[in-house]
């Protein structure tokens, strides 16, 4: 169907692909991977005819139909959703403005209505807003929602609609640039879906692994001006790369050894008349060898540390009976939700649930309309999403940027930090104000993980980001000592990070006291995407539970209440305790700040006996510190166990 044949191209002197080839057959699902810059995005321009090739060509079986779908920026005029979704082709297009200018402004003219609506209905257009609809609602658009002007929409959304014309249009060959970038989760499960029965070829660049693991039967990776393929998903993909990298090296290396053998002879007998020429054979034995150069790493995992933020009490955030609603639109009222230190959250629902409005209520972003948010001892919230851009520094440098932080950290340890989320290089030296919107996302994501409060809140942080960044992000987290609370819709992400699941439905929140599968599996759902929609229950649903239903004596009913009864005075007693050793280790570290801004001031020192009576004060607080600290942690770790 597409015929990738020996094309050669450089850009500034760079060579991005040299004597490349590839064959893209009919209902093939290939994943095109590579780093940042490799020539992806370029060669879905040669493919498309947008760019030319320097050398080879590039053709199409007779017929083919192709549809793409950009990273960004598709556009949107006057037409209605529903209009772009079925705006197949020119002539579609053509008959639709006519239609809708003779029912508004020509009503009288009957002749040329009826033309245009016969031709319209031959071509099934019809037929087609019927599947367009189909396909708008399983992207989250509501009913309404299809006959509103497509510019009066954000463009994550004018993305969904171009992408519904697409699956209206079903084209051979569906070319798609990170796909899933403007999706919620339960749009992504639906799309997902959609594609495992696509009759057409898939070739897609995409940086969310579950989503090319679900979808693809191969993926070609562009590397040192090269295509490589590889049979299977992305797992796969890794396992074989990794293989064949050691084969490489190990060619690599051997041939280095058959060099270093050759050029010991060439040194030892080049100066003797009778083994000259036996040195010189040698030489142009060298010469000869096709040369193999030494693989490259890119898919390393790159360790870094960052600072941890201070310890917080057990119970870290706390909303009790809060109603938020927009207008008349009650999204809650009279919720309960708390978190606790060390826990990594994950909201999921259907869309429209108010998972970011819970998110921001947590954030103290939105003003409360009712209840209580109390954070708790040691608590400080941080909070990830598209304002945080609003506070960076147009006129610095990413670098000075990054490095505007109250930590103490290394240069080379922000470097290698910025380099994880994609500036390399010169990057570096990049004014802020020129930055894109993902590249000032990025940035602002640095500058949280440089200085991280120790309640972090976070609305799909991994927009922009590539597959060895978001690894990156990954164990950034995992290392990181606080709390999570996030939304994401990359299920690996959700996958590797949470051990705690909140799903948001119908004003309710369950909580799962496990990870994203035992959420799955506890919903008992067909799908993924079924248990987003799941109608939500009150209780917590807990992890691995030991007590199984069975018929119990009045006697056995007796005793377990009384252990229930035990229990809960034991908790109560703990938390009393928590609540005591916090207060006192809030005080103490309020006095040692008052002492040690009074050492530092001038006039301290001009009372005899003064700085020597405020240090004997200082070494006192920092002994009680030192004391309570340790019963404060025993303490709560007592309290963990009893919950």
């Amino acid at each position: 169907m597409l015929t990738i044949s020996q094309i050669s191209k450089s850009f500034g002197g760079r060579t991005l692909f040299e004597d490349v080839t590839l064959q893209v057959n009919r209902e093939d699902r290939i994943g095109l991977v590579g780093p940042n810059g490799a020539g992806k995005s370029t060669l879905f321009s040669l493919i498309l005819q947008t760019e030319s090739p320097d050398d080879g060509q590039i053709t199409f079986q007779r017929n083919v139909t192709v549809g793409f779908l950009p990273q960004e920026s598709a556009p949107a005029g006057d037409e209605t959703v529903l209009e772009l979704a079925t705006a197949i082709t020119p002539e579609i297009v053509k008959l639709q403005k006519l239609i809708k200018a003779w029912d508004s402004d020509h009503p009288t003219e009957v002749e040329h209505h009826d033309d245009a609506h016969a031709r319209f209905d031959e071509l099934g257009g019809y037929q087609l807003e019927s599947k367009a609809k189909q396909i708008l609602s399983g992207l989250s658009f509501r009913e309404k929602d299809f006959n509103r002007p497509a510019r009066e929409m954000s463009g994550g959304w004018v993305m969904r609609a171009h992408l519904a014309r697409l699956l209206v249009q079903e084209p051979d060959l569906l070319m798609l640039d990170e796909p899933t970038n403007h999706l919620d989760l339960e749009a992504l499960l639906w799309f997902q879906e959609y594609l495992q029965g696509y009759p057409g070829a898939i070739l897609m660049i995409s940086h969310d692994r579950e989503f090319l693991n679900q979808l693809v039967s191969s993926i070609v990776e562009i590397r040192q001006s090269q295509i490589f393929q590889y049979r299977g998903n992305y797992e796969d993909y890794l396992v074989q790369r990794e293989a064949n990298e050691e084969r490489l090296l190990t060619a690599y290396k051997n041939q280095q050894k058959e060099i270093a053998h050759l050029m010991e002879f060439v040194e030892r007998f080049r100066a003797k008349a009778s083994k000259a020429a036996q040195a010189q054979s040698k030489l142009k034995q060298i010469e000869r060898m096709e040369k193999l150069e030494a693989p490259e790493s890119e898919n390393k995992k790159i360790s870094f540390t960052f600072p941890q933020p201070q310890r917080s009490g057990l119970k870290v955030i706390t909303l009790e009976a809060v109603h938020h609603a927009y207008g008349d639109n009650v999204v809650y009222s009279g919720i309960d939700f708390q978190a606790e230190r060390g826990q990594r959250t994950v909201l999921v629902g259907p869309n429209g649930a108010g998972k970011s409005t819970l998110l921001k209520i947590l954030a103290g972003a939105f003003p409360l309309q009712g209840g209580t948010r109390e954070l708790g001892h040691n608590v400080k919230a941080g909070y990830y999403s598209q304002y945080r851009v609003e506070m960076l520094e147009p006129r610095r440098t990413v670098l000075e940027e990054a490095l505007d932080t109250p930590q103490r950290i290394t240069e080379q340890s922000v470097r290698t930090l910025l380099g994880c989320f994609l500036f390399r290089g010169d990057d570096v030296f990049k004014k802020v104000s020129v930055l894109s919107g993902g590249e000032k996302s990025r940035l602002a994501l640095v500058k949280l993980l440089l200085d991280p409060p120790n309640l972090l809140l976070m609305d799909e942080p991994t927009t922009h980001l590539d597959i060895p960044s978001i690894d990156a992000l990954i164990e950034a987290l995992k290392q990181f000592s606080g709390t999570v609370i996030f939304i994401s819709h990359d299920v690996y992400f959700i996958r590797a990070l949470a051990n705690h699941v909140v799903h948001v439905n119908a004003g309710r929140l369950t909580h799962y006291a496990g990870d994203y599968q035992y959420y799955l599996d506890k919903t008992k759902a067909t799908s993924a995407r079924e248990a987003l929609t799941a109608g939500a229950k009150v209780e917590v649903v807990r992890q691995d539970p030991t007590e199984k239903a069975s018929f119990k004596t009045k006697e056995q009913k007796r005793q377990e209440a009384e252990e229930r009864q035990a229990r809960s005075r034991e908790r109560k007693d703990h938390q009393q305790l928590v609540h005591k050793l916090e207060k006192e280790i809030h005080a103490l570290e309020q006095k040692q700040v008052e002492l040690t801004a009074e050492l530092e001031k001038p006039e301290t020192y001009q009372t005899a006996g003064r700085a020597m009576e405020i240090n004997r004060e200082l070494v006192h607080v920092q002994d009680k510190l030192a004391e309570l600290t340790p019963k404060w942690e025993q303490a709560s770790l007592k309290l963990e166990a009893s919950a």
